[in-house]
């Protein structure tokens, strides 16, 4: 297609008739694939003389195109790109870069995105000089530090061998960026121009730095040049003239992100650089002088900032956020306690309480949008950025290390507010300080329990100060009395009045005119409801309880919600069976409600998926409370059913959690029940899924995963779905082109195999695919990339199940596996047992950095605020912000108990958290090397013509793992001698 035919078509997909736009959507694909297609969209993105709209539309285009096409998941798969074309668009799209609006550059920016993280260095090994030699050229900076961050973020959380590309593009960048660096912070009256290359620059420098500093920096010039700048910006007040009036749009403005952006490289280098403490002997020198240099600068530079509050100035909630952070890391540090000191109590009572206060904005979403109010309530990723939670961790800090000199003066400062509040009239209450106060009382909780005189007084507390509130004409008070007491929920009540009182003020407070009361009252609740010794107090309650927790339910998806209702049928069991089967379907309605909700919902952090996933841990909860009474099964059976086919396609995987419970944790009666027919229900859904041309391979992966779960829990109790298993899964695998999902078969397999060997092998033969099948898995494990990483079975979970079924492999006889099907099992055991050795040492060392890294929740990551700025650089792809979305999504899931699953296509070897299974008590070591020694004393020729044949290189690997496993035996024995020492 030529020029003008693509730019009439491009056109065409804008019409609003339905079938004009199909035809050239239609069009498009049909010519996507055409030699120098992709050269002549770029073309039209660039044409000035072009409508604005069809050069949209092309971009758009040419991104989803290169996002898709330009580097192929599947190593066999064959190339949709012509390299010529590549090679024409690496040596064009750089300079358009600069070229093209805003509205285009993100599209641009997005697929440079693409091609860097594809073909650098190998690829693109002039991308570098490029950005070198526009660096000197005044009219191409900004294109220059556009794609230095690109490439720069590439590196971001690479191990340190992956790093090494970056070190080069450090030493060969770094001195003209410092000098860019320098020339643009020392000129007077900047335009916002300027705040934008400057903010480039630090998030190049934030990559750079994140995990490791490059060895240029530690020269003590150099790295003070750089200190210099990033100080000056720390002190210089951001510039008036300009500012925004809008808070959400001023919060955005370009010299706010650098001072943010600035406050976030200091306290990264504070935190992980600049702690004695965290620092390898070779570090430590660096850490020293950071600590003697800098770090008492950075501090008064932010106390300084902090003042603002006390004038009633502006400040952005991440700034405070993060200036907060370096305060409450640095009141462990005595030198740096010391400089805090003098100040302490003007920080503590007029800019950190203050914080803690109920605010004009949390008054203006209370009223307009409550239910927004609830969500960034409950939710972790807001706690991360917000400023009342860093206020709040200031002071669990500061009474927890400094207590001494702390504790008793902020307690007589709240004991002074309630005084105040309770002498003055209704109409002049400190309503907002008393907020405050209570939010203290509730934060302070763990500590006040457990120092006199403070614990003694806590229950004479609730009732003086916190009861009264429940029946407040306030509604933000009503919500947090009722916080508060669930926090203090578990402490002795002398009175039991004063228990029962505070849970039938929380049952009212389940249906208050406030929706946020409603909801806090509901997670009060699950606290009095753990800590009530005497079930009387709630079963005359229960049904109206239910009643207003479902039509709760019906107005909030809150995954919270769930967890009381879960703790309330497991502290009652099967006095819940009367109830259950309106229980069952109301969270299944709700089920369906969240998921809805999370389809049209692509947030990360999406609220709708996880609460559905609450609906189902409450509803195995709920069947599990009820195992006994079986005719309550027939029941629910049909509301369960269509919940069970979601949960095995690709929409429901992150669901598959309640499904692998109620097998492994029910396994008795997944087996035994025959009416309903478990095994045969679950057999007919997975044969459906698993044999349905129509799906996707992407949409069948839960499927071969609840296989695995049936093969591990139902160790020798399923022989008779062995074969039917088998069957679908090697059909499937003939048709499966994604490689994870080849993964993931060939692992039902080595389940199978895991499970019973003997078996396994008879089926594979008596179907006549066993060569081929050991062929394609030996295949699988050869596959490697360019980097040496394994294109296959990347997660330790992978490797495991595969050598456990492989092993078992190694026990048959010598008439079921000849000797050179012997050697080849062997070798290839060996080789996945290293890989899985030195797979598990990494996570291991990756986790201990990343727990040195928490420091409290230290946040080192990219708020939602920065996402809109990259968009607007094409900076953020599908996968979203690096940080802000993939490890606080982690984050967030495993605070609620669950994981999300694997990117498949990742690069990245994870250290997965798979749902718990027999096999976590297998290890894989000991049981290579007991089959081993097992084969060799049941049949010593064999064992011995199998050593022959194997080269130094292999016994060197056996040798090694035999030593590996003995040590695995002594770990073990430790761990079970110490766990019996703590019981």
């Amino acid at each position: 297609m030529d020029l003008p035919s693509l730019a009439v078509v491009l056109r065409a997909a804008l019409s609003h008739v339905p079938e004009e736009r199909k035809a050239a959507e239609e069009s498009l694909n049909q010519f996507q694939y055409t030699p120098q297609h992709l050269v002549r969209l770029l073309q039209i993105i660039v044409d000035g003389s072009c409508d604005m709209a069809v050069r949209q539309v092309a971009s758009i285009h040419f991104k989803n195109f290169i996002a898709k096409n330009w580097s192929p998941n599947d190593p066999d798969e064959s190339p949709k790109v012509l390299e010529s074309d590549k090679a024409m668009v690496r040596e064009n799209i750089l300079g358009f870069i600069v070229q093209v609006p805003p509205l285009l550059r993100a599209q641009l920016g997005e697929s440079i995105k693409t091609i860097v993280h594809s073909d650098y260095p190998e690829q693109w090994p002039s991308l570098l000089h490029w950005v070198s030699h526009n660096l000197d050229l005044q009219n191409q900076i900004f294109g220059a530090l556009y794609v230095l961050r690109v490439l720069a973020r590439k590196y971001e959380f690479k191990s340190e061998d992956e790093r090494i590309p970056l070190f080069h593009i450090v030493e060969e960048t770094f001195p003209r960026l410092l000098s860019i660096f320098s020339k643009l912070v020392q000129i007077v009256n900047p335009p916002i121009e300027v705040a934008d290359l400057i903010k480039l620059i630090c998030k190049i420098f934030w990559s750079s730095i994140y995990l490791e500093i490059p060895k240029q920096l530690f020269d003590p010039n150099v790295f003070n040049a750089w200190m210099v700048l990033f100080i000056n910006l720390l002190e210089r007040p951001v510039p008036v003239e300009g500012q925004p009036i809008d808070p959400e749009i001023r919060k955005s403005w370009a010299w706010w992100k650098v001072k943010k952006w600035t406050i976030h490289i200091l306290n990264r280098l504070y935190t992980r650089f600049g702690d004695l403490k965290l620092q390898k002997p070779e570090s430590k020198a660096f850490a020293q002088m950071f600590q003697k240099t800098y770090s008492g600068k950075i501090l008064a530079c932010h106390m300084q900032l902090l003042n603002a509050i006390r004038g009633g100035d502006y400040l952005p909630d991440r700034v405070i956020n993060l200036v907060l952070q370096y305060l409450t890391n640095s009141v462990t540090k005595n030198s740096m306690y010391q400089m805090m000191q003098p100040q302490i109590d003007i920080l503590l009572f007029e800019i950190i309480f203050p914080l803690m206060c109920f605010n004009d904005n949390d008054q203006k979403l209370w009223d307009e949008d409550p239910h927004e109010y609830v969500r960034k309530g409950y939710d972790i990723i807001e706690d991360l950025y917000s400023p009342r939670t860093a206020a709040m961790d200031f002071v669990s800090e500061l009474v927890r290390k400094r207590g001494k000199n702390n504790l008793q003066k902020f307690i007589h400062f709240i004991v002074d507010i309630f005084r105040r509040y309770d002498e003055a009239s209704a109409d002049l209450k400190p309503y907002r300080q008393k907020d405050g106060a209570l939010l203290s009382i509730g934060t302070l909780c763990d500590k006040l329990k457990q120092t006199d005189p403070y614990k003694s007084e806590l229950e004479t507390m609730l009732v003086r100060h916190v009861f009264p509130e429940f029946s407040s004409r306030v509604g933000h008070l009503r919500a947090k009395a009722a916080w508060v007491a669930g926090q203090y929920a578990h402490i002795n009540f002398s009175d039991p009045n004063n228990f029962r009182q505070a849970m039938h003020c929380i049952v009212s407070g389940m249906h208050d005119p406030d929706l946020p009361v409603r909801v806090d009252s509901v997670f009060a609740l699950r606290s009095f409801v753990e800590a009530c010794k005497d079930l009387n107090e709630i079963r005359p309650i229960l049904p109206q309880l239910l009643d207003e927790f479902f039509k709760l339910m019906n107005e909030v998806e809150n995954e919270d919600l769930v967890f009381t209702l879960e703790t309330i049928v497991d502290k009652f069991g099967e006095e819940m069976a009367p109830y259950a089967l309106g229980l069952c379907q109301n969270l299944a309605a709700a089920f369906w409600r969240c998921m809805a909700s999370s389809e049209a919902d692509d947030e990360a952090d999406d609220s709708g998926a996880l609460a559905a996933v609450g609906c189902l841990r409450a509803i195995s909860t709920i069947l599990e409370s009820i195992s006994s009474l079986p005719h309550l099964f027939t029941q629910i059976e049909p509301t369960l059913l269509p919940i069970m086919r979601r949960m095995l396609t690709s929409d429901g995987q992150d669901i598959l959690v309640p499904l692998d419970n109620y097998i492994s944790r029910g396994t008795d009666h997944f087996l035994a029940c025959k009416d309903p027919d478990y095994q045969q229900s679950l057999w007919k859904a997975l044969q459906s899924i698993m044999m349905d041309e129509n799906m996707e391979d992407s949409d069948i992966e839960p499927a071969p995963k609840l296989i695995e779960v049936v093969f591990q829990n139902c160790k020798g109790n399923v022989d008779h779905w062995v074969e039917h298993y088998l069957r679908i899964t090697i059909e499937r695998l003939r048709r499966a082109h994604k490689p994870y999902l080849k993964c993931l078969l060939v692992q039902v397999i080595a389940n199978a195999l895991y499970y019973n060997p003997a078996l396994t092998l008879e089926i594979l033969n008596k179907l006549g695919v066993a060569a081929d099948i050991f062929n394609h898995w030996f295949a699988m494990l050869r596959q490697v990339k360019k980097s040496g990483a394994r294109v296959n079975f990347k997660r330790e979970h992978d490797k495991k199940v595969c050598c456990l079924g492989l092993t078992s492999l190694i026990a048959l006889p010598a008439a079921k596996i000849p000797a050179d099907a012997l050697d080849r099992i062997f070798k290839a055991t060996l080789e996945l047992l290293v890989a899985y050795k030195d797979q598990v040492a990494e996570a291991k060392k990756q986790n201990e950095e990343a727990a040195d890294d928490m420091d409290g929740f230290d946040a080192d990551e990219e708020d939602d605020d920065e996402v809109d700025s990259d968009k607007e650089m094409g900076l953020d792809d599908e996968d979203g912000d690096e940080v802000s979305s993939l490890q606080l999504q982690k984050l967030a899931a495993e605070a609620r108990g669950f994981q999300p699953a694997d990117d498949d296509d990742s690069d990245d070897d994870f250290s997965d958290d798979e749902l718990h299974s027999p096999i976590d008590e297998v290890d894989p070591f000991i049981f290579f090397v007991e089959t081993v020694q097992g084969l060799q004393a049941s049949d010593p020729a064999r064992f011995q013509n199998l050593m022959h044949t194997l080269d130094f290189s292999y016994q060197a690997l056996a040798s090694g793992i035999a030593q590996h496993a003995e040590q695995r035996k002594n770990e073990i024995e430790k761990e079970k001698s110490e766990k019996a020492n703590a019981q």
